[in-house]
């Protein structure tokens, strides 16, 4: 999958889900785009999907996991599963007990539970971030998993990642040193992304409100290059796309962007119409003034239908962005 973004200069919608039902959405979303693409899971959402009394975030992501296998069995394209931003800190509790669990399944012949992982160090020192980058790739390499790694801060909140008020305006934008710095330390290791900054921001914004400096990923791509040939471009992953401008996020298609967070977006195009529809039946949900509701109103289904249907909507708008539509190559892989 990424070697045939790379080559069609198009990227891949990376959907965070957190059920059954959003699963549902991205796949719904990917089959009717012809689109291949990536679903990811969180440590939150992985301590949503395990219970409330339990909030075991590995446990709960391989629930969602191991669902999202058995869905993808009824869809004609290609999904690769990763996992989101998990910090230093959180990993041996969460990414290692998922790649042991990637060992079980490929011991049995079964098909890796996960394609990718994301480590998350970008809160420490470069060198500190590729040492520890270093020794779960390699986990992951013994795996086939590719492990996405990030290096500068990519401002704003999303799901316990974030930059903070004080973070060095340089911190935002990762440098050309930096990339060359990160292909030297992992490329002998194995296959992995890596999420570079470029003034990108978690959250949700209004057309126009990011000012992103796609540049800087071409620059750094370009000292990378220069010194180990063209087949050292790097897959380039792109965090906090809410209200960037389409040219933009088509333009980073050009420097290496293979994967795309779509998190936000997706998340109020989910909500949006369970407000509505609440809004809009209100007698209908509430038992008000002694009357008894209406059951078909108040049936859960009744408006989980019409979020998966919107966040489906709102995921195919993400294939079109990133030109994924129509270019599946299941049956060729």
């Amino acid at each position: 999958m990424l070697d045939a973004a790379q080559k069609g200069s198009y990227a891949y919608p990376a959907i965070n889900c957190t059920s059954i039902i959003t699963l549902n959405a991205a796949f719904k979303a990917f089959a009717d785009m012809k689109s291949d693409g990536i679903i990811q899971f969180s440590t939150g959402a992985g301590q949503f999907a395990s219970g409330l009394n339990n909030k075991d975030a590995a446990y709960g992501t391989i629930v969602l996991a191991e669902a999202a296998h058995l869905l993808a069995e009824q869809y004609n394209v290609l999904v690769a599963l990763n996992t989101d931003h998990c910090q230093p800190e959180k990993a041996s509790s969460f990414l290692k007990p998922l790649i042991e669990a990637t060992a079980a399944r490929r011991a049995k012949g079964l098909n890796n539970l996960f394609q990718n992982h994301m480590l998350d160090a970008s809160n420490l020192p470069l060198e500190e971030n590729m040492a520890i980058s270093k020794e779960y790739l390699q986990l992951c390499a013994e795996n086939e998993i590719v492990l996405e790694v990030e290096a500068g801060v990519v401002g704003g909140e999303e799901d316990g990642a974030a930059g903070t008020e004080d973070t060095p305006e340089e911190k935002l934008y990762t440098t050309p040193e930096d990339m060359l710095a990160v292909y030297e330390s992992l490329h002998p290791l194995g296959r992995f992304t890596f999420a570079a900054t470029f003034g990108n921001v978690h959250g949700h914004y209004k057309p126009g409100a990011v000012k992103l400096r796609p540049d800087i990923l071409k620059k750094g791509q370009k000292v990378v290059m220069d010194k180990f040939g063209a087949g050292a471009e790097m897959d380039l992953v792109f965090h906090g796309g809410s209200g960037s401008d389409l040219d933009q996020i088509r333009e980073t298609l050009d420097y290496g962007v293979v994967k795309m967070n779509v998190d936000t977006d997706t998340q109020y195009a989910f909500t949006r119409p369970i407000a509505d529809h609440m809004l809009k039946n209100y007698d209908g949900v509430m038992m008000i003034d002694g009357e008894i509701g209406n059951k078909k109103i108040y049936d859960p289904r009744s408006y989980l239908k019409k979020a998966e249907e919107n966040m489906a909507a709102r995921i195919a708008r993400a294939c079109e962005d990133l030109l994924s539509t129509g270019k599946t190559i299941y049956g060729q892989a």
